[in-house]
C-alpha cells in the first residue's frame, strides 16, 4: 500500500482503496463522487484492506465492490444486508460496509432493512438514492414522488407516497442515521467515518442524482441545505426533527446509544482447521 506523509504521520491514500476496474456509470452520475467519498473515508480511518469487507446487492450503486481494493461481495438483489450480517457476526473483527440503492434497499430488500435496523449489528449501510431504477432504464422506485410521470410503466405517476428512508431507519431502530449529498464527497467521507466509528447499525442516506433518467435532479445542488441541529442520542427527538425536514436536510440526525447485537460464540475450529477440510 502506498503511503503519504502529512504532519509527520504516514498513512494510506484514497487511491490505495481503488481497484483497477474503471467505473462504467453514466457521465455525471452522482455515484462517482460517492466512490470518492468512500475511498477518502477509508484512508482517513486507515482501514486495513484485508480486514475490510464491502457488500452490495444489485443496481448501479451496487457496483462499488468491483471498484474498491478491499474484500468485496456482490450479492443478489435485496440480500446485501443479510449477507453482511452473516459476515459481521461470524467475523466481528472485520470492518463491514454495505452499499446499495433505493430500489435494492427499500423494495426487494425492504424486509431485510427493517430487521437490520432493529437487530443493530455493528456495520454501516450507505444507500445511494436517486429515486429511480436507473440500471433497468428509468422505472419509479420506492422513493419516487407519487406524481413523477416520466416512466412509460407509470405514465400518470406511481400514485403512492414515497418511502422516507431516514424516518424509516429511525422508526426501525438504527443506531446512527445521517444524510449526505454526492456533490460534496468530503462531507460524504466525514459521514461514513462517523458511521463506521459509531457502534451498532449505521444508515447513511446519500442523495445521488441520476442525470440520465432524472435530469431535473441536477437542481438538488441548490435544494439541499444543512440539517441545522446538533446530533441527538434520543430517537424520539430525532424523529420529530425529521418529520419537520423537507427531505433535503444534510447532516447527522441520530447518534444513539443502543448496544450492538453480537451473540456470544466461541469458535469450534480454527481457520487452519477449516482450510484443511477443503484440502484435496
Amino acid at each position: 500500500m502506498d503511503t503519504h506523509l502529512t504532519d509527520d504521520v504516514v498513512g494510506p491514500l484514497p487511491g490505495d482503496y481503488k481497484s483497477d476496474v474503471k467505473p462504467i456509470w453514466c457521465p455525471g452520475c452522482g455515484d462517482y463522487s460517492v466512490l470518492a467519498g468512500i475511498t477518502r473515508a477509508m484512508a482517513t480511518m486507515g482501514l486495513e484492506r484485508h480486514d475490510t469487507v464491502v457488500v452490495s446487492g444489485i443496481g448501479c450503486s451496487s457496483r462499488i465492490p468491483a471498484y474498491t481494493s478491499v474484500y468485496g461481495y456482490h450479492t443478489v438483489h435485496g440480500r446485501s444486508l443479510a449477507v453482511a450480517s452473516g459476515v459481521k457476526l461470524a467475523r466481528p473483527e472485520l470492518n463491514v460496509l454495505i452499499f446499495g440503492g433505493d430500489g435494492d434497499g427499500f423494495s426487494i430488500g425492504g424486509n431485510h432493512f427493517l430487521h437490520a435496523c432493529r437487530r443493530n449489528v455493528d456495520m454501516t449501510y450507505i444507500v445511494m438514492d436517486n429515486q429511480v431504477y436507473g440500471m433497468t432504464k428509468g422505472q419509479a422506485s420506492p422513493t419516487t414522488e407519487a406524481d413523477w410521470c416520466e416512466s412509460k410503466l407509470t405514465p400518470e405517476g406511481p400514485g403512492v407516497n414515497p418511502i422516507q428512508p431516514v424516518a424509516l431507519a429511525l422508526a426501525c431502530g438504527a443506531n446512527f442515521v445521517a444524510r449526505g449529498f454526492s456533490n460534496n464527497p468530503n462531507e460524504v467521507a466525514r459521514l461514513i467515518v462517523e458511521g463506521v466509528r459509531h457502534p451498532g447499525f449505521s444508515v447513511i442516506h446519500i442523495l445521488s442524482p441520476c442525470v440520465t433518467f432524472r435530469p431535473e435532479q441536477r437542481n438538488w445542488k441548490s435544494t439541499v441545505h444543512p440539517y441545522g441541529r446538533e446530533p441527538t442520542d434520543d430517537p424520539n427527538e430525532a424523529m420529530r426533527a425529521v418529520l419537520e425536514d423537507d427531505g433535503f436536510g444534510l447532516g447527522i440526525f441520530l447518534a444513539g446509544n443502543r448496544r450492538p447485537f453480537q451473540p456470544e460464540s466461541a469458535a469450534t475450529r480454527s481457520i487452519a482447521q477449516i482450510e484443511e477440510g477443503f484440502a484435496v
